[in-house]
């Protein structure tokens, strides 16, 4: 981007060094790859700006920062993420774009992070571009005296990220470990740099939510529930890393959207059963959160929590106030919490409707076995 000045030639030049590197590297690996990459891009990007005659016009902008060798990877990419989430951008574009261009996610997955259509995403990352090439909004690493305006984006954008790699919206894997520990890397950075509240709660929720990793599937890959998970195979220091960062958080002053998810997070850590979980604080919590943070899919959880603490009938409740709720009509999680507490109640054929169309929303090949499995159950129970 330092050299092109344009999102879309330089994501051509980095495809095509890409394409490059499938041929040459089959003969030798180079020892840096990413410099290779960068390497091939640049000159790409050079040529065609030559062949344009606008080299002589562009070559101020193609000085460049040096990053020491030793510095890691990650270190490059937040800093990238703080470049692309510039406030000029409304606060959801910086984050759809930032998740697109650096941090591997397809317009379908972060189109199901937002819980909107692939199409509505697609126009709204090519707007972002549009106004970033129309207002030639530059491409730098922003001054100290910027970062605090951007700190609210890249927070946004490591969440999403994480959440999607903590549950693929698709493909054959429950968990995506890339994202995952993408995610974690850069929020630990992030907090060594700048250790403020939503940060350290944010760290702390993706602490809590990854020591619970290795528990949810079972040897066969199968989607575990909560209830069945062996919590002794929870590691135990990352949660004590987890619930420090929640209680620093929290201690700071009212708490933001971050801690108060990582408070949730903590009270499932703290829990020795499933049984002893404590569902109407988490309920309450959530309510905290709904005010704090009003989005579908927080209300969604509450409704669940509701429903886990006072009974099916309860939940049932809860979740038909958001039955007019949009951006639910295509959230899968919706009709299979109905589907669950429809269930326990005897509810046999709503049941299974909701589960069928619960089955039709959703992508991720686990999640998709766990609710045939479901449906199979009912026919057995009715048989």
């Amino acid at each position: 981007m330092r050299v092109t000045r344009d999102l879309d030639l330089a994501e051509e030049c980095v495809q095509e060094a890409f394409t490059k590197a499938v041929t040459a590297w089959q003969q030798e690996l180079p020892a840096n790859p990413g410099a290779w990459l960068t390497t091939v891009a640049r000159n790409r990007a050079l040529d065609l700006l030559r062949r344009e005659q606008h080299l002589r016009r562009l070559l101020p902008l193609l000085v460049e920062e040096q990053v020491a060798p030793e510095e890691p990877e990650h270190t490059d990419l937040l800093r990238l993420v703080f470049t692309c989430c510039h406030p000029a951008l409304a606060l959801e574009s910086q984050v759809a774009l930032t998740l697109r261009l650096l941090c591997g996610l397809s317009t379908a997955d972060v189109a199901r992070a937002f819980l909107i259509s692939e199409p509505t995403m697609a126009a709204r990352i090519t707007r972002a571009k549009k106004k970033i090439a129309q207002a030639r909004i530059p491409y730098r690493v922003p001054d100290p005296e910027e970062m605090p305006a951007r700190v609210d984006a890249v927070l946004a954008v490591l969440h999403l990220l994480f959440t999607t790699g903590h549950t693929a919206p698709s493909g054959a894997r429950l968990v995506r470990e890339d994202l995952t520990s993408r995610a974690l890397e850069l929020g630990r950075m992030l907090h060594t740099l700048l250790p403020t509240p939503e940060v350290r709660g944010l760290l702390a929720l993706m602490l809590l939510s990854e020591a619970r990793t290795m528990t949810r599937t079972d040897e066969h890959g199968r989607l575990l529930l909560l209830e069945q998970q062996d919590r002794s195979r929870w590691d135990r220091d990352v949660i004590e890393e987890g619930l420090l960062l929640v209680r620093q958080a929290l201690q700071a002053g009212p708490p933001g959207r971050y801690a108060l998810q990582a408070a949730i997070a903590a009270v499932h850590a703290d829990a020795r059963t499933y049984e002893e979980t404590d569902w109407r604080e988490i309920a309450a919590l959530y309510a905290l959160l709904l005010a704090r943070w009003p989005s579908p899919a927080v209300a969604l959880n509450r409704a669940v929590a509701i429903g886990l603490g006072a009974g099916p009938e309860a939940g049932l409740r809860a979740l038909a106030a958001l039955d007019d709720e949009p951006a639910l009509a295509t959230y899968a999680y919706f009709p299979a919490a109905r589907a669950d507490f429809l269930r326990k109640l005897g509810r046999t054929e709503q049941a299974r409707r909701a589960y069928e169309e619960a089955l039709l929303l959703t992508e991720n090949e686990v999640e998709r076995e766990f609710l045939q499995t479901r449906l199979l159950e009912l026919d057995q129970d009715k048989a």
